[in-house]
């Protein structure tokens, strides 16, 4: 179900939130660094600024979450900022999370490159009065008060070895191309299969493990070495949405469509042709818009002191699956989709 059907203008938002940056000024800059944290309880949804900073902006997949934010925005009454650095730079992240914190919005979600180094920055945020999240991306070191997750870490990591290892008949070699090397969620999704495939798989080994950045070119070409090193390699895996597309494109410019299978976490747009040719078995995702209208919301309820755990609010089917981790401070969308050629098609992201 894609949640931004039912806003005919929520595309038209995103060219202007693309470069909110250039002469933004938030409603709430008068506080300044001098407001308490939680100024903002109790206001609202009228009077917020939720901001938004992904890994980095440009790719299809962060551009749907920024399509669910704005219709979000569009349907609650906020105003909703995405500004991502053009690579994935952990630098580059941290120079506009600073700018968002000198507008002095109300709610800042972050995608951290490196959670380690953004941890500091969330900190300095909370401070100066602004509610600090996570989104799609974890920081769990850090004073973040939500994480708006896109599907538990043990759904996401064993739907891709069962998905991969029905490909590949249960047995064989496959490798693993990553994007970035301290991205917590994708180290957490690899733990699991490594885990998953040792004790469900005992004939499957993963054989080495990548890193290429949110670079698709690059992970076409490491995927290509890969198969040159283990010729005996019958799977691989593209860890992120930028490397499923990259390892499928590898195996079809081999000519190895039915030798090598892949499976990986991409959007449904840019898997369908491998789904289609074969070169890809399925694509693990979930819903993007969904994650991204499911992102302001939790912004709304942090800023006004609402209930994360009550989604009655959440009418929407595609939220329909939503839970809240008061302990851990998850707020989970559901469980993983698998998209094939039968069903890709039927998004547009």
């Amino acid at each position: 179900m894609k949640i931004s059907r039912k806003i005919a203008g929520a595309l038209a938002l995103s060219a202007a939130a693309a470069v909110v940056l250039a002469g933004c000024t938030s409603r709430n800059t008068d506080t300044g660094s001098s407001a308490a944290p939680g100024a903002t309880d109790g206001a609202s949804a009228e009077d917020l600024t939720i901001a938004f900073v992904p890994k980095l902006q440009g790719i299809p997949y962060f551009e749907a979450m920024n399509t669910g934010g704005q219709q979000a925005a569009e349907e609650l009454g906020f105003e909703w900022l995405y500004q991502g650095p053009t690579t994935a730079d952990a630098a580059a992240q941290a120079d506009i999370v600073r700018s968002f914190i000198q507008q002095g919005v109300d709610v800042l979600f972050v995608a951290p490159n490196d959670p380690n180094s953004m941890a500091p920055l969330l900190e300095e945020a909370q401070a100066a009065g602004i509610h600090v999240a996570t989104t799609d991306t974890d920081a769990p070191d850090s004073v973040r008060e939500v994480f708006v997750s896109q599907a538990s870490v043990e759904g996401i990591g064993q739907q891709l070895t069962d998905s991969l290892l029905e490909a590949m008949g249960g047995s064989g070699k496959y490798a693993i191309v990553s994007c970035g090397e301290t991205a917590a969620n994708l180290n957490a999704w690899i733990e699991v299969q490594e885990a998953y495939t040792a004790s469900e798989y005992p004939d499957a080994e993963i054989v080495d493990i990548v890193y290429a950045g949110e670079d698709q070119a690059m992970a076409t070409q490491m995927a290509t070495d890969l198969m040159n090193s283990h010729p005996d390699l019958t799977g691989l895996v593209g860890e992120c949405t930028s490397s499923a597309p990259g390892v499928a494109q590898a195996v079809q410019d081999a000519g190895r469509i039915g030798e090598v299978f892949t499976v990986g976490l991409g959007t449904p747009q840019s898997m369908l042709p491998y789904l289609e040719s074969g070169a890809s078995s399925a694509s693990i995702l979930w819903d993007v818009e969904g994650l991204g209208y499911l992102t302001g919301w939790a912004g709304v309820q942090l800023a006004t002191d609402g209930d994360l755990g009550d989604t009655s609010s959440l009418s929407n089917e595609a939220l329909s699956e939503v839970e809240y981790d008061e302990a851990t401070g998850v707020l989970l969308l559901g469980p993983p989709t698998v998209f094939t050629a039968e069903n890709a098609g039927d998004y547009d992201y």
